[in-house]
């Protein structure tokens, strides 16, 4: 077993499916695409539910929009599409219940940093929408730092924690995906907490979480012992820190 200092001191989140439904973003994101592709003479509602079958089929896959063009409109472009879905913005975004509540509370005792993948320009337009820009300390988009660096790769965890002034053993990570968020905090020895929902939540653990929660809103419960001291020295058995290795991260644009 792996020692975990049993104060955390900095607790770190995931957002699309963690702190945010991915499906709300991508159903405005998604019209905007068809709206766009309907202005170029396509037909809005068949590429619409084209979008959406892509993005159902897995939503990280990449080139989503390619190939929802390849199936219902061969030769149209493609690139004003993709303008269009990174130009989208959503004014309100509804975060998952309690997600607020959660932050505060972990902000009062441990520095609090987002940690995601994907277009920063993007997740951090979500993090505004949603209303929870302002509950966190520090926010690494992996992309900022390269595409190649995207979770489960180190560097944006390490990124965040640096700036928080913390060690992965007085770290929690909190995050849905199992072969990126669970493997990339595992791997560093961060204690990771899975929530089930959103688009993976039925997916197998790749690596067993430390904890897990079926909402966002059970989390603060799994923290608390962390955070005021009141936690075990040690990890639960079968959660060792992970080899490096494991699943890679997903390339290409939507």
């Amino acid at each position: 077993m792996s020692p975990v200092d049993p104060l955390v001191r900095a607790v770190l989140f995931d957002l699309d499916d963690t702190l945010v439904p991915q499906r709300q973003w991508l159903d405005g994101a998604w019209d905007a695409v068809a709206t766009a592709a309907e202005r170029l003479g396509a037909d809005r509602s068949a590429l619409r539910q084209a979008l959406a079958d892509e993005a159902a089929a897995g939503s990280a896959r990449g080139q989503l929009i390619d190939r929802a063009v390849a199936r219902v409109h061969p030769g149209l472009a493609v690139e004003p599409l993709v303008a269009a879905f990174v130009a989208y913005r959503r004014p309100v975004l509804t975060p998952y219940p309690g997600a607020a509540s959660v932050l505060a509370r972990c902000r009062e005792r441990a520095g609090v940093a987002v940690v995601t993948d994907g277009r920063p320009e993007i997740q951090r337009a979500k993090l505004r929408a949603a209303g929870l820009d302002g509950h966190v300390d520090v926010v690494v988009c992996s992309d900022d730092l390269g595409r190649a660096h995207r979770k489960p790769d180190p560097l944006p965890f390490r990124t965040a924690l640096d700036q928080l002034g913390a060690e992965p053993g007085n770290a929690a990570f909190v995050g849905d995906r199992p072969e990126t968020d669970m493997v990339g905090a595992r791997r560093l020895g961060i204690f990771a907490v899975r929530v089930h929902s959103g688009e993976y939540a039925r997916r197998p653990d790749v690596v067993p979480p430390d904890a897990r929660c079926a909402t966002l809103a059970e989390v603060a419960a799994v923290l608390d012992p962390l955070l005021s001291g009141r936690a075990s020295s040690a990890r639960a058995p079968g959660a060792e820190p992970v080899a490096a290795g494991g699943a890679g991260s997903e390339s290409g644009r939507p």
